[in-house]
């Protein structure tokens, strides 16, 4: 074919005849871009076609469900073949269309409530995994070979032109919407309700082909409210190390943290033990980090100067409203969340990331996807990465990068902590401490090319268990590191395996430190050193601005 004769076009023109079956399908119902709930069906029949690329919003803290729903109740024999995009799987429906036949392919990052019947989907050959991605991965691809055909999204207002405010959980739409439409994609909106007047525009009109009112407000959970009720004293303990033995040491002031209890305990401890160490002002003043509550005490006490958020926590609103000089906020109080935005944020102008894990092997590689459950990664592993293109010093940076180098004659760059906290057993005794992670059977039965690993091992600067820290930047030798993980992975069957000489050497040279080598005294680490211990001391501490979901009330 003569190049002057190709068309240019075929992807704008294909979706000019979407739109024009979608009109003629729904006449006079559709008004403007506004249509009614009743008429979803006719409008993905008229806009869907086989073997599309479809990206179904659904994130942490809100999900399009109406949009699921409808999408899941298609019939079979008319839309079939889809490639779903989902940042989250975390509904029946999101499954539902695989099982039936709806759609064959898929390509996500967390899948926390439906880990195991996606194993099981995967492994009965109801779909095929193109990769599990992390966020800041999967959004980048939608700009590069994965853009949507079709974009379901979800937003808490929309006014009568069609214009979109997200709320506080902005989360995924900016980044969804725009590598949609500006790819001439279809953008279908379910909103919680239709208004004049937005509090501010979030998503242009322009960008949005289609707007629905779900008949019930979208799903939303509170995924980082952590009860200090159910903080344990061996996490206390683990806390005190961490604090000591690596924010103070790096003087850690940029950083984001996981949303497990280990965590939540190290923000419970800032008004407490860290003040008592004289570290206010000296570590963990700028975060990346959902509004988790258990840091409302540390923001009161000071500690905190600026939290940019990948989205928002249920019961958070008011609070967050109330510190505008804390959180990023619109004219009109609420909080701009954006996951991508929030995702760089953390990856390039963050110095530490600490969080958890299910399994960690010799060489410090880490994963959430174990046999029977296929939790996928979300953010973690953008956040648990070393900036290798990063550009901007800071102290506990140049530190990190100084200890990694040794005295080799490299240019000097740092590098980025990131710290494993994890208990060496977790729940029903299973060992954290692996020879093999499960990752390379789940390659094996699901036909990755790769096992998914969460967090590469020659990423990771420390782990730290209630045995100790174990500082791999300090390793000189693959068997110093292995024997450093062992030296920490207490009595599983990691641990028991250590050489206790070369153990013990590993820690005359402060490679592996247990609590007594950091000055942390065992016996001091109660509950009564959390800053508030109970969901009522942080709604006290929040001035009554708090209000923690009913779930979470027990006065």
């Amino acid at each position: 074919m003569n190049m002057a004769d190709r068309a240019w076009d075929t992807r704008r023109s294909n979706t000019a005849q979407r739109l024009a079956r979608a009109r003629s399908a729904l006449g006079a119902v559709l008004a403007g871009k506004l249509l009614p709930a009743a008429h979803i069906n006719d409008l993905l029949y008229s806009v869907l076609e086989p073997g599309d690329r479809v990206c179904l919003e659904g994130n942490n803290q809100k999900q399009a469900d109406f949009l699921a729903k409808a999408l899941a109740s298609l019939d079979s024999t008319r839309i079939n073949g889809l490639h779903m995009l989902l940042s989250v799987l975390a509904l029946p429906e999101h499954l539902d269309v695989f099982e039936r036949g709806i759609a064959s392919q898929l390509d996500f990052s967390f899948s926390g409530p439906q880990a195991g019947r996606l194993a099981r989907l995967a492994s009965a050959g109801k779909l095929n995994i193109g990769a599990i991605h992390t966020y800041l991965e999967l959004f980048g691809r939608y700009f590069i070979d994965l853009t949507p055909r079709v974009a379901l999204v979800v937003a808490q207002s929309a006014d009568r032109n069609g214009n979109l405010y997200t709320g506080p959980n902005t989360e995924d739409t900016p980044a969804i919407v725009e590598a949609t439409a500006f790819k001439s994609g279809i953008v279908i909106a379910q909103v919680n309700e239709i208004v004049d007047v937005l509090p501010r525009v979030d998503i242009p009109a322009d960008w949005v082909n289609f707007v629905v009112q779900s008949p019930a407000p979208y799903y939303i959970e509170p995924l980082f409210t952590r009860d200090p009720a159910k903080i344990s004293e061996l996490q206390i303990l683990m806390a005190m190390m961490a604090i000591k033995g690596i924010y103070a040491e790096y003087g850690v002031q940029k950083l984001n943290h996981g949303i497990g209890f280990n965590t939540a305990a190290i923000e419970l401890l800032l008004p407490t033990y860290a003040e008592s160490l004289g570290l206010k002002g000296k570590i963990c003043k700028y975060w990346a980090l959902n509004p988790h509550p258990a840091l409302i005490p540390a923001i009161e006490a000071g500690f905190v100067e600026s939290i940019h958020s990948f989205g928002s926590e249920l019961g958070m609103e008011e609070y967050i409203r109330a510190r505008s000089d804390i959180f990023f906020v619109g004219p009109d109080g609420s909080m701009r969340s954006n996951r991508a935005l929030c995702q760089a944020a953390g990856h390039y102008a963050c110095d530490m990331f600490i969080g958890s894990t299910l399994q960690i092997d010799l060489q410090g590689n880490s994963s959430t996807a174990t046999l029977g459950r296929m939790s996928g990664f979300g953010g973690a592993p953008n956040m648990g990465a070393d900036a290798r293109g990063r550009r901007h010093a800071s102290p506990a940076w140049l530190k990190a990068g100084q200890q990694a180098r040794d005295r080799k004659s490299a240019i000097p760059h740092g590098r980025k902590l990131v710290v494993q906290i994890v208990e060496t057993f977790r729940e029903h005794m299973q060992p954290a401490f692996v020879e093999t992670l499960d990752a390379w059977q789940l390659a094996e039965q699901t036909g990755m090319p790769i096992p998914p690993v969460m967090i590469y091992g020659d990423d990771v600067t420390h782990i730290l268990t209630e045995e100790g820290i174990a500082n791999l930047l300090l390793c000189r030798s693959d068997e110093e590191r292995e024997q450093a993980i062992r030296g920490v992975a207490g009595y599983t069957p990691v641990g028991r395996a250590r050489d206790r000489r070369m153990v013990e050497n590993l820690r005359d040279r402060g490679i592996i430190q247990r609590a007594e080598d950091l000055g942390v005294d065992k016996r001091s680490a109660t509950r009564d050193l959390l800053a508030a211990k109970t969901m009522k001391d942080l709604v006290r501490a929040s001035g009554g601005l708090y209000n923690p979901p009913k779930s979470f009330r027990n006065w």
